[in-house]
């Protein structure tokens, strides 16, 4: 019992801190809360990514056991509200819930029609669903991630966005099987795609892409050192029209941080609200010593 409490204490006491890199932007934390909620008697935990709906004004978050929650979100200039809304089990068109094997999503994204698709590890496949999480249809794979051989069947599908011009983008967590770590690339249902090298750190990969104001991808890398326990984030910046060749320069805009003995923060969902503002969602891997942890934060170009 004496265990339990010490590790509650130490893990009460950890936080993260956010470091802006880029020279030609600003970066500012507006508001962090932590998020406890039981939605339809359905516990609200191991989140894995979060779309919002301008058009309806509701936060969409998907979780990696195949929950769709839904909340009544309001943003202000440095804070926000949310209410609850709904919780439905990812089902396929029959109204059966999907089999375990077929429930793991990870990455989600809404396009300019507000239509909502979600990407899967274990099966690398991306769906269309409706807003309360019955499967529509199959979307078709870009073609270099046909077929594809992924590291583990739990490094595939990770993240997922819709592009204006280039459709649905996604990335695979860890690079395809026989490529090099750090060498990743991001695949468009264009069947267009980008190179760009990560930040050379063991186990860093994609956890989320999502599209800015101007059209660049800012994408969130994740590295986690599981013999210390410490998770570093990374967000950078890629402008797909300024790559040479399907080859792009990146730019570290912001770097995340968080020490941990005990407990983990593991930040891996990523969507912007309004212009330069944005939410960071952890999952809390259902882990009496992790968070749930919404960070809501802007970027700017610098004056």
């Amino acid at each position: 019992m004496y265990r339990v409490w010490i590790f509650l204490f130490f893990a009460s006491l950890q936080a993260f801190e956010l470091f802006p890199l880029s020279p030609r932007y600003e970066v500012k934390v507006l508001k962090v809360k932590e998020l406890h909620y039981r939605v339809d008697g359905k516990k609200f935990c191991e989140i894995s990514d979060v779309v919002y709906d301008k058009n309806t004004s509701k936060l969409f978050f998907i979780s990696d056991k195949g929950v769709l929650f839904s909340f009544f979100a309001v943003f202000s200039k440095d804070s926000f509200l949310l209410e609850p809304l709904h919780a439905y089990s990812l089902k396929d068109k029959n109204g059966k819930i999907l089999p375990r094997n077929q429930r793991d999503s990870e990455g989600m994204a809404l396009d300019e029609k507000g239509n909502l698709y979600i990407s899967f590890e274990r099966i690398t496949k991306i769906f269309q669903f409706s807003k309360k999480g019955v499967r529509l249809k199959e979307i078709p794979l870009p073609k270099q991630l046909q077929n594809v051989e992924v590291s583990s069947s739990n490094k595939s599908l990770e993240s997922l966005a819709f592009h204006p011009k280039y459709g649905l983008i996604t990335a695979l967590e860890y690079p395809k099987r026989g490529t090099k770590r750090i060498y990743q690339t991001i695949y468009s249902t264009s069947n267009s795609f980008w190179h760009f090298l990560m930040e050379p750190i063991s186990r860093n990969g994609i956890a989320e892409i999502e599209v800015m104001d101007d059209g660049s991808f800012l994408i969130l890398e994740r590295a986690f050192n599981w013999f210390i326990g410490d998770f570093e984030v990374n967000l950078v910046r890629i402008d797909p029209t300024k790559c040479l060749n399907t080859f792009c320069q990146k730019e570290l805009v912001a770097k995340l941080k968080i020490n941990k003995f005990f407990g983990m923060e593991n930040f891996e969902g990523l969507t912007r609200v309004g212009k330069g503002r944005y939410l960071l969602i952890s999952d809390d891997n259902n882990n009496i010593l992790a968070k749930t942890t919404l960070v809501y934060f802007e970027i700017t170009p610098k004056k």
